[in-house]
């Protein structure tokens, strides 16, 4: 069921997507199956996706498992090109085990490129998206609060959220671009906020921002606008 929804979503992306364009899809342990793999390769898209240490491969007759290679912490990713995955012998995909000092336990990626230090580069790039998610959830809008179980309520409020989400960012945009960020700090981070690196992101940096705006009555800025072509 879940491939299934997972499916649907790589399909009606595809629709929007411009043709010609370079996609590469980052998948985290929920998104590896086989179908899902075999679409996305057929979009002729590229993917990398992390899967479970207990992931079988295969090359030749023999039969071995991620957990079966031994990687010391902080040593050159294992590339395993040209294996077959799962016990329907998939593939042949390009097997990696990874295992930088700051991830507490080796990754285990499965994907279509062929280059180890593209494709671990580009998964690096995968965990930005926590972040999106935090403010979302727990550090932000708690949308995790809603109870909201109904799909087309849910994806109601994402949009909502989505859209509330690009303008709070477009403000930490603007409280660094004006250096507003002195005033919305704590007390004790005001003077060094001025002179070093603010600790802040951007979506913290535009919440304070507003509520400051806010709490002293002054002008909001607000940068919405439809493209020329939609207003028509």
């Amino acid at each position: 069921m879940r491939e299934e929804i997972h499916l649907q979503l790589i399909e009606q992306l595809h629709q929007i997507i411009p043709a010609g364009a370079q996609i590469v899809f980052l998948g985290d342990g929920e998104f590896y199956g086989l179908r899902l793999l075999d679409t996305i390769s057929g979009y002729g898209w590229q993917y990398i996706c992390r899967t479970a240490k207990s992931s079988v491969l295969f090359r030749g007759e023999e039969k071995f498992s991620f957990g079966d290679i031994f990687l010391p912490q902080g040593q050159k990713p294992v590339s395993l090109p040209a294996v077959f995955f799962t016990n329907q012998a998939y593939g042949p995909p390009h097997a990696i085990l990874w295992w930088e000092k700051r991830y507490k336990e080796p990754i285990c990626l499965i994907t279509n490129v062929e280059s180890t230090q593209d494709a671990c580069s580009w998964y690096g790039k995968r965990f930005r998206i926590e972040t999106f998610f935090s403010d979302q959830k727990s550090r932000g809008f708690c949308l995790h609060k809603s109870h909201i179980s109904d799909p087309k309520r849910l994806s109601r409020l994402m949009v909502a959220a989505c859209l509330a989400y690009i303008w709070i960012i477009f403000l930490g945009v603007q409280a660094l671009a004006k250096r507003l960020n002195t005033f919305i700090h704590r007390n004790d981070r005001r003077a060094a906020c001025a002179t070093e690196r603010c600790d802040l992101s951007l979506f913290q940096l535009g919440l304070r921002l507003l509520d400051y705006l806010l709490n002293y009555e002054l002008p909001i800025p607000v940068l919405f606008y439809y493209p020329f072509e939609a207003r028509l």
